[in-house]
This record gives C-alpha cells, structure tokens and sequence, in this order.
C-alpha cells in the first residue's frame, strides 16, 4: 500500500494530549477509507503537525482528516523510504 507524508499548519501551541486527540479521531474511522495512520509529530512553536500513513491514495487521507475535523494543507507520496 503506498505511504504519505501530511502536513497541517496554523496549529501554532498544540499540545501532546491534543495531538493525541486528533490522531485518535482519525484512528477511529481510518477503516472506512481503507487508511492506516502510522504516526504523527508537532512542533507547537512554528504550529507544524505532520502525519504519516499508509492509504489507497492522498484523497483518502484528506477525507479522513476532514471528517475527523483537522484538514491537511498538504498531502504528499512517499515512493522512496529507507
């Protein structure tokens, strides 16, 4: 299944329990679009929160995140890993 890196912005001053929060808002309903988050990181000062996760396409990444309330401003592929 291929990989995708997401970014979210303006989320200047979050915390690690509300990164905890929306992950697992997205965890919940992942299945319906056949997503699997792997993982999530922050940065509360520049307001950046990146996720990585295994998904169909980056369309069914961003459905998930909308639903689950916290759009993705960038959704990218990730075809090379080591």
């Amino acid at each position: 299944m291929p990989e995708f890196m997401d970014v979210h912005r303006n989320m200047t001053g979050i915390t690690q329990e509300a990164l905890r929060e929306a992950h697992n808002a997205d965890l919940a309903i992942q299945s319906d679009e056949k997503v699997d988050f792997k993982s999530a990181w922050a940065d509360p000062e520049s307001g950046l929160v990146y996720c990585l996760s295994e998904a169909p396409s980056a369309d069914a990444v961003r459905r998930i995140h909308e639903r689950a309330g916290h759009p993705a401003d960038e959704v990218h592929p990730v075809p090379i890993k080591v």
